[in-house]
């Protein structure tokens, strides 16, 4: 076990024998005071990840740097956890889905991953930047339009719009038929949610979609990773599908949903681009909070703390972006030098996508709903209490509401439709109740990713 080093003063809330807590509501409503009861230990500290999980986090930038860039002595195949190979790690813990080994290029170290990586990479590179634009608008557009007609003018923007919104562009980049886009939705959606099943329902559907680009294949990223010269298997080409989902929809919802706030927020200054909401978000709100578990390959000391080899050291890029030590020199930093996206060799390779992702949505909302602003003040806005993500639970608005869809033949119009209805038809998963308003148009059969493809066909 590791050998901690007590700080000279014990922070306030902090147990003199015991870790620090990186869960709860109590986390989800502070972490810049959890973080700060970490610091006096040094770069890192020891907290308990989930119930029973315990881990050294880095809080501190230099150290995350040092850690990121050095694949030497710190990997990342989770098979070598101690606690998870002595059996001290509970069956059910929430720390397993996101820790657990699987056989990707974020699990994989040496040749293993630079073999899958650069799947990964190259197929990403192909896609079209222009396009790519193209799809997230039509995304957004959709999904406004679910609710722009409200009577009452309000929605509730993580719902509809911030969360499905990266699911309908994965469902188009993958190049997934309708029916088979509805159940990955459902299936990486339950995953998030804790839904019983949401993996073998994601699993079948990647299963058959690879399957039926074995068959016919098209240009899309599932096409482009079946031939690339790698030569994935059929189960390496899922797993890669799984780790662009998993690592691109959810965090991409909350910098979405994020940077909407603050650009929203009163205390933004008027004038300045998206582009800085979403860079602030990438700072002072990194949708990846703590994750990146690395295992060192021997016995490291971290600033004066020693962690045993193959006990999980935890990279907190949130603690890391707000590390007082860089705070008082980020204006001479890149906009860029952020840490939201990793570093190293694991670096998330389709950071400009998402940023690109990010930067459309909130700008084709503004663009739709000029009036557009949220019902609660910023600092009143409730936190997910996840050790893993940054993300708004509710993000609650006002606009003035459209008098009739944008589009007559708009299949997916839901003029009429009350705000609960319009989340219930726009939320990832799909489900919630399918009433009709007085004067609302019906719902076209199927899911998320069906309903959307209608619309864009006009019906």
């Amino acid at each position: 076990m590791q050998q901690p080093r007590e700080p000279q003063e014990i922070p306030p809330g902090c147990p003199a024998h015991g870790n620090v807590q990186m869960y709860g509501p109590s986390f989800g409503a502070d972490p810049d005071s959890h973080y700060a009861q970490l610091r006096p230990y040094g770069p890192s500290a020891p907290v308990d990840i989930a119930p029973d999980v315990p881990a050294e986090l880095v809080t501190s930038y230099d150290a995350a740097l040092y850690v990121l860039q050095n694949p030497a002595s710190f990997v990342r195949d989770s098979r070598r956890w101690n606690a998870l190979a002595e059996g001290r790690v509970p069956a059910d813990s929430p720390a397993l889905p996101m820790m657990g080994y699987r056989p990707n290029a974020l699990f994989s170290d040496g040749a293993a991953h630079a073999r899958l990586r650069r799947a990964v990479t190259d197929s990403l590179a192909t896609v079209n930047e222009h396009q790519l634009i193209r799809q997230t608008q039509q995304s957004a557009n959709y999904l406004i339009s679910q609710f722009s007609t409200d009577i009452r003018g309000q929605a509730e923007l993580m719902a509809e719009y911030a969360q499905p919104l990266p699911l309908l562009v994965f469902s188009e980049l993958f190049g997934c038929p309708p029916e088979i886009g509805d159940r990955v939705i459902a299936g990486i959606s339950g995953i998030f949610e804790g839904t019983p099943g949401a993996d073998e329902v994601l699993g079948g559907a990647l299963n058959e979609l690879i399957a039926l680009k074995r068959r016919r294949p098209r240009a899309d990223l599932t096409t482009r990773l079946m031939e690339h010269s790698a030569q994935l298997s059929d189960e390496e080409v899922l797993h890669q599908l799984v780790t662009l989902l998993s690592g691109g929809t959810a965090p991409l919802a909350a910098a979405i949903g994020t940077s909407s706030a603050l650009y929203l927020g009163e205390d933004w200054q008027i004038g300045l681009p998206v582009e800085d909401a979403v860079s602030q978000t990438l700072w002072n709100y990194a949708p990846i909070a703590n994750y990146a578990a690395h295992y060192p390959t021997h016995d490291v000391e971290l600033g004066d703390r020693l962690v045993r080899a193959n006990d999980p050291v935890l990279i907190s890029f949130a603690a890391a972006n707000t590390d007082p030590k860089l705070t008082r020199h980020r204006e001479q930093l890149s906009a860029k030098a952020h840490l939201a996206f990793g570093a190293g060799p694991h670096a998330c390779p389709a950071k400009d996508p998402a940023f690109m992702i990010a930067v459309t949505a909130v700008e084709t909302l503004l663009n739709q709903l000029p009036d557009v602003e949220m019902r609660v003040p910023f600092k009143a806005l409730t936190w997910a209490p996840s050790p893993w993500i940054r993300s708004l639970v509710t993000l609650p608005i006002r606009f003035t509401p459209r008098a009739a869809p944008p589009s007559a033949e708009s299949a997916g119009s839901n003029a009429g439709q009350t705000s609960q209805q319009q989340a219930a038809a726009s939320s990832p998963s799909g489900t919630g109740p399918s009433r009709t308003g007085s004067g609302a148009a019906p719902q076209p059969k199927g899911g998320l990713f069906s309903r959307f493809l209608a619309w864009t066909k006009g019906g």
